[in-house]
């Protein structure tokens, strides 16, 4: 991931669909952005490349930025979708299957 700029990412599990956000502005998705999935891990890279010369203040990153999330159990992966509109890429996964909600562990003191 580069040092200053990360892509940011939200995601959501919603009847039965798993959705993935990432903001990406001044990305040409087309050219710049690539989508994998391999073993329940989905990968975006993007890359913002400069074109001008600045002389004066820039603080825009530009680079290749890569982004891994861990999706939950039971994403169909030959089903994934994405999508891109105004600065946002959208991933949708179905699920095969309805996710567990996570359990709350108790975390005991030892004195």
């Amino acid at each position: 991931m580069g040092e200053a700029w990360g892509i940011k990412v939200e995601d959501d599990i919603a009847d039965g669909t798993y959705q993935l956000h990432a903001e990406l502005p001044g990305i040409d998705p087309a050219e710049d952005v690539d989508v994998t999935v391999s073993d329940g891990v989905l990968t975006i890279t993007a890359e913002r490349t400069d074109t001008k010369d600045v002389h004066g203040r820039s603080e825009f990153s530009y680079g290749s930025f890569t982004r891994s999330v861990t999706l939950p159990s039971g994403a169909d992966e030959a089903a994934i979708t994405a999508s891109y509109d105004k600065g946002i890429l959208t991933v949708t996964v179905p699920l095969d299957e309805p996710v567990t909600p996570a359990r709350h562990v108790a975390v005991e003191s030892a004195g």
